[in-house]
Formats: C-alpha cells, sequence, structure tokens
C-alpha cells in the first residue's frame, strides 16, 4: 500500500471514529433520567427488589435512561424536592403504598403538569389514598382485591405503541386489584378484564392505562405484586413500551377509547347499533325499582338479579345480531319483539339439546344441536325473524332453520305476536352481559 493509500485509510478512520463518539455523545445527551420511589409505608411487596432490578435493567439495556433509587423517607424526601424533581424526567411508584414523605405536594404535582412523567405499578394505586389530586393524576384508586387467580387479561388498543407487540390475550395468575375514583372518559385503556377476577361474573376490570395530566404522561399497571409475572416477557416488553411512552419516546393516544360497537362493513349492510357502549340511552327498565344494567366498557351489564331491559324503539321483521357472556349456572335471554325469548343458559354438563337449551326458543324450538361456548366466554348470535318464522345461528353454527314458533314464550311482553315489538334482554336470572347488539330491519 502506498503512503497516500494510508493516509486516506487512517483519514476514514478518523472520521469514523469521530462520528462513533458523537453519536455515543448524543446517545448520553439523549437519556433521560428515571426516580425509582420504592417506599411502603403500609403492606410491602416482596416483589420491590425485583422492581428496581427490572427498571434499571431495562433501562440499561435499551439506553434509553439512568437510573436512581429513592428506598428511605431522607431519600424520597431529599429528591423529590422542587429542585431536585429537575434531576429527573420520570418519577416510577414501585409498590408504593400509604403516604410518602413528598414534602412539597403540590411542586410535585406541578412538576408533571410541566412535562414530568410519572409510571407506576400496582400499589402505586395504594399510595396517598387522603390525596384526590394524587389519585387524579393516577388515574385510580386501590380498593380491594380477592384471591390470587388465573386469569385472562385481554388488550383494548393493541396498536398502542405501549402494548404493540403483545398477544391478544394472555393467562397468567396475578393478584388483580379492583378500582374505584376512576373514569374511562378520563384514560385511554390498554389492558383489561372483561369478568371479575374471582367469581368470573362479566364486567369491566381495568388493568393498565395511559393519560395525560396537564402537560405531563402518566402510565399505570396493576400487574406487578408476582415476581414470576414480572418476569415474564409480556411484563417486560409491556413495563418498558409504557416507560418509553411515558418519557415522549414514542407517540401514542392518551384520549379516551370507547370501544366500537358496529363496524363499518354492517352499516353498508343496512345494520345499525342499538347500544351505544357508554349507557343506556335508547332502552328503559321494564320493572322499576330493581337494579338497573350498567354500561360498562361497551358491554351491557346484569349484576345479580335486576330488572329486564327494553328498547324504547319497536321492530316487526329483522336480523339482530349480538354477543352475550355469563358466568357458570347463568341464565338469561333475548326477546324478539319482547315475545320470543332466545334462551341463554350455561349448557355445560348438557349431552343433548331441548326446549330449554342455550339458543333454544325457549319452550318452544330446541336446537339442532349444541353449540355454546363455555361460560366466561362471549358467545355470537345473529337470528332472524320474518312473520312467526325464526333462525338462529349460534357460535357460526345454524341451530334454528327457520321455523315457525306456536306462540309466545313465557315472560313474553303481551301476545300480541303479529305487531312490531321492542327487543328485551332478561336481567331477573343471573349475571350476564351483552354487547355488540345490532338489528338490520327488513322490508
Amino acid at each position: 500500500m502506498n503512503l497516500p493509500s494510508v493516509r486516506r485509510l487512517s483519514a476514514a478512520c478518523f472520521l469514523l471514529l469521530f462520528a462513533a463518539s458523537a453519536c455515543i455523545a448524543a446517545s448520553n445527551v439523549s437519556k433521560k433520567r428515571v426516580l425509582v420511589i420504592s417506599l411502603a409505608k403500609t403492606f410491602r411487596h416482596s416483589s420491590i427488589p425485583l422492581g428496581e432490578e427490572t427498571v434499571k435493567k431495562l433501562g440499561d439495556s435499551s439506553g434509553l435512561w439512568t437510573t436512581d433509587f429513592a428506598r428511605t423517607d431522607a431519600d424520597v424526601v431529599q429528591k423529590t424536592f422542587p429542585y431536585n424533581l429537575r434531576n429527573y424526567d420520570l418519577v416510577f411508584f414501585n409498590n408504593t403504598t400509604g403516604d410518602l414523605p413528598i414534602r412539597d405536594r403540590q411542586a410535585f404535582l406541578d412538576w408533571v403538569k410541566a412535562g414530568g412523567a410519572v409510571a407506576g405499578v400496582h400499589a402505586a394505586a395504594d399510595t396517598f389514598h387522603g390525596w384526590p389530586e394524587f389519585i387524579e393524576m393516577m388515574g385510580a384508586e386501590f380498593t380491594t382485591h380477592g384471591r390470587q387467580d388465573e386469569v385472562d387479561f385481554l388488550l383494548a388498543d393493541p396498536n398502542h405503541p405501549v402494548t404493540k407487540g403483545l398477544p391478544l390475550s394472555w393467562k397468567h395468575t396475578e393478584e388483580v386489584y379492583q378500582f374505584k375514583n376512576y373514569s374511562t372518559d378520563k384514560m385511554h385503556v390498554l389492558v383489561y378484564l372483561d369478568k371479575h377476577p374471582n367469581t368470573f361474573e362479566p364486567g369491566f376490570f381495568p388493568i393498565s392505562w395511559v393519560k395525560m395530566y396537564g402537560n405531563g404522561r402518566v402510565f399505570y399497571t396493576a400487574l406487578g405484586h408476582r415476581e414470576d409475572l414480572m418476569q415474564t416477557e409480556y411484563f417486560q416488553k409491556h413495563l418498558l413500551q409504557g416507560m418509553r411512552w411515558a418519557l415522549g419516546f414514542d407517540k401514542g393516544n392518551a384520549s379516551p377509547n370507547p370501544p366500537a360497537q358496529i363496524t363499518g362493513s354492517e352499516e353498508k349492510d343496512g345494520f345499525t347499533s342499538l347500544f351505544n357502549g357508554k349507557d343506556t340511552a335508547g332502552w328503559h327498565n321494564r320493572d322499576e325499582g330493581r337494579t338497573p344494567w350498567t354500561a360498562q366498557y361497551g358491554m351491557l351489564v346484569m349484576g345479580k338479579r335486576g330488572a329486564n331491559l327494553i328498547t324504547d324503539e319497536k321492530f316487526r321483521d329483522f336480523v339482530i345480531r349480538y354477543e352475550y357472556m355469563i358466568p357458570k349456572g347463568g341464565n338469561s335471554g333475548l326477546y324478539l319483539r319482547g315475545r320470543y325469548e332466545i334462551q341463554v343458559l350455561d349448557d355445560t354438563g348438557k349431552t343433548e339439546p331441548d326446549i330449554h337449551s342455550d339458543g333454544s326458543i325457549y319452550g318452544k324450538i330446541a336446537p339442532v344441536k349444541l353449540a355454546s361456548k363455555a361460560p366466561g366466554e362471549w358467545n355470537t348470535v345473529e337470528a332472524k325473524i320474518v312473520g312467526t318464522n325464526v333462525t338462529v345461528i349460534l357460535n357460526g353454527v345454524k341451530i334454528i332453520d327457520n321455523q315457525p314458533i306456536d306462540g309466545a314464550t313465557g315472560g313474553a311482553l303481551d301476545d300480541k305476536v303479529n305487531e312490531p315489538g321492542p327487543i328485551m334482554v332478561q336481567g331477573d336470572h343471573s349475571p350476564v352481559a351483552y354487547r355488540n347488539i345490532r338489528i338490520k330491519t327488513l322490508e
């Protein structure tokens, strides 16, 4: 190699080394700073050390943040003083409980509102019960939990950067918190349960969300009680992506995300929604004084025995589509025109269908086969009624094919079978939930 070539090579190497050094320097400058508070004033979770280790590991491996810790009263007092908060980009509440010694609470809130970030796992929602502004910032307040059970965690928004790449649902045993003082109108739900974690009765139970507090970003996940769960790929990905979002590395919506109730293709086909997912507008109770139905994040839910619910509008010939879920031993029904009940029933243990089986026209027409899913799973129904003839498709299986119904079924509103009537859902037997109720009238 001649001398000019060596010089050119040396110059090239120098430029490469300079560029690499510049990249490293830029990377160091752009690193965020995270303060992990691990102080517990009431119950102390055994997973706190693993929480510290996980946050530090994720920061180190991603190169996105450095990690500092506040483990004692003195640490918290010192590091959350207003002039010291400026040293951090995110405060992480690591299974904290009770009243922490944040001396200037308003200054802390002002720091968040001005663009500071907050993240919390599990018992972060069991912190500062007497400080409403903190609860508002975090998004909810812990109220209770039951035994640790295996539950099915569901994604509310699989396209959000915090949940991207996670399975639409995954099962794991966890101590599931229940909350009060929260509103889905003030958060973007990411992970939730659609049934009680212990009784498995239908209902909405939020698990993880993001929200804005002023200009500050807040990320919370109720996961983090059990060490085995914290060590899963799902949790660590969820936590890393949540902190990335909170620190501003990723864009992502923090506005409320009510679930869709009807697809565009169904609208083109003439279907309209009977339930807006937010409230019971367009419906009324048949039985005044009984427990009313509630709208819970896209589900029309009845707890224990309560009222029957009726649409204000009446229909004659139509196709209706809906989904329902019942717990073990559940019993409900949906009435066409308020007169013909399509049975909703836990058929566990049955081997042959009869006139009272799930999907039957109650007491009148038996389905040709059993097609219902297990309790705690969503079933889909499409039913068509023209005159007094009805067709029922349950979970994709045609179980009643254009059969005439001989008179109104038990519990009907009246016996005017040829007149238009409302849709009625039965809530006086057991817990049940319906969703995605849509209808297409026929000429």
